[in-house]
């Protein structure tokens, strides 16, 4: 998919989204006070960080199982090298150019191993999450309110994310404006160590389908090891947001849990993948009263990918459509996507049925050939190693970022410079990125430096 067109140069409401005329104070839609709306901020990225890493010292990890059929793990490579190996030992196709815009994918009966994740939408949903590119630093403290107004909420206090005075009942609605404030999944941020991921529910969609799970652990000689796993919900499917928690949580306790114990990163990629498929299985089993009851009900399904970074190895994992990228710290050398999706349009151009123009061009382009869930047609896990030879960073997301920036050097091109240094910021920057493009979709991505930094390190 081709890059959208960015959001249009018109002010808009940042509730509501309707058009403001030029010296509003209040939006005439739904009376958002304007004068509390900050400025956006501008990036300042810090200098480039240059130089090659240094080969690991080397970790003495047991043998993996299965990754390559003669029970060792895949070949890492060096970044000039990529896109390496799957986990059957095969190379990955290479990564394609940029296709030309594609039609959205229709709704309809997917063929024997297709899904089509791309139901009708209304045009828009009431009541965005707070921006995304907005610090707690940068919003504006709540302003005391002017007798007979209303009472300014305790600390302790939910205040309303719309005025930003009035408390918040246990109903979720404002008491001083009555807007209704956003669920806990539409917005969600997390740091761990050196890494973070962001969570957004867009522009579109009444929901967050999307989920994810970062992490920090040690290897057993104690180098460190950084975890991300990104999940999105089918959301043809029956509760695809549980879906996506589920796997997201079973893949990131299973990583934390076998690295330091020893196990090979690839290989404990490719068990957590199905640690998840199992999570998302077990949500279809339901009494037989429930599905009586919900007879067009299906199983619930989702996307996965994830990445592992060591202090000198990458491993990458993924099923469906979810990407990881690579974005080298001193952008001296050429970005890169490291996984191969799982769609109808991917499955075409490797089997030499269709070039690129064609196959994006194809109403079923976007049908996703891959997925965890019961129904899944076959569960082929696909996992990736490489050694990069410089320092960089790891950008896993959902095709809610990638829509609008979709190959490398778009991506490259989409995130801050001092990304490594300052990964929240740059995963807030990316997820505005997606939002200014226009939020049709979820939103999520995490990023991880690499080499993974020494323990308790964090973002400045």
């Amino acid at each position: 998919m081709s890059q959208m067109p960015q959001q249009a140069a018109v002010p808009k409401c940042p509730s509501c989204e309707e058009p403001l005329e030029s010296g509003d104070r209040f939006c005439g839609a739904c009376g958002y006070d304007l004068s509390v709306v900050p400025a956006r901020p501008e990036d300042s990225p810090t200098l480039a960080i240059n130089g090659a890493v240094p080969a690991p010292d080397g970790v003495d990890w047991p043998v993996a199982r299965d990754s390559d059929g003669h029970g060792h793990p895949a070949p890492v490579h060096a970044a000039a090298e990529l896109p390496g190996t799957d986990s059957g030992g095969s190379p990955l196709p290479p990564s394609p150019p940029p296709p030309a815009a594609p039609p959205s994918a229709p709704v309809g009966s997917p063929a024997p191993g297709v899904r089509f994740d791309r139901p009708g939408e209304p045009d828009e949903y009431p009541l965005q999450a707070p921006d995304p590119r907005l610090t707690a630093e940068q919003a504006p403290a709540p302003e005391p309110a002017a007798a007979p107004g209303p009472p300014v909420p305790a600390a302790a206090e939910k205040v309303c994310v719309a005025c930003r005075a009035g408390r918040v009942d246990d109903d979720g609605y404002c008491e001083n404006c009555g807007h209704a404030q956003p669920r806990e999944r539409d917005h969600m941020e997390q740091e761990s160590g050196p890494i973070a991921a962001v969570s957004d529910r867009g522009l579109r969609h009444h929901r967050n389908e999307d989920a994810f799970s970062v992490g920090c652990t040690a290897l057993p000689d104690g180098a460190p090891a950084s975890v991300a796993i990104v999940c999105d919900g089918v959301s043809s499917a029956t509760r695809p947001d549980d879906a996506s928690l589920a796997a997201s949580r079973a893949a990131g306790e299973l990583l934390l849990t076998a690295l330091p114990r020893g196990t090979h990163p690839q290989q404990a990629m490719h068990d957590a993948i199905l640690a998840a498929s199992h999570a998302v299985n077990a949500l279809a089993d339901e009494p037989a009263t429930a599905r009586e009851q919900a007879p067009h009900q299906n199983a619930p399904a989702c996307t996965l990918v994830g990445a592992v970074v060591t202090a000198g190895l990458l491993v990458v994992g993924w099923v469906g459509d979810s990407r990881v990228y690579w974005v080298p710290a001193d952008r001296a050398t050429p970005p890169a996507r490291l996984t191969e999706d799982d769609s109808w349009a991917a499955q075409m151009v490797a089997a030499g049925l269709m070039n690129e123009a064609e196959a994006y061009a194809d109403e079923r382009a976007h049908a996703i050939t891959g997925w965890l869930g019961a129904d899944a047609y076959e569960l082929e896990p696909h996992t990736a190693s490489f050694k990069p030879d410089r320092a960089g960073v790891v950008v896993v997301c959902t095709d809610g970022l990638w829509n609008y920036a979709e190959s490398a050097e778009e991506m490259a091109e989409a995130m801050p410079l001092d990304a490594a240094d300052r990964p929240l910021h740059g995963a807030r920057v990316l997820v505005g990125h997606a939002l200014d493009g226009g939020g049709h979709d979820n939103v999520t991505v995490a990023l991880l430096p690499f080499p993974a930094p020494p323990q308790g390190a964090g973002s400045a």
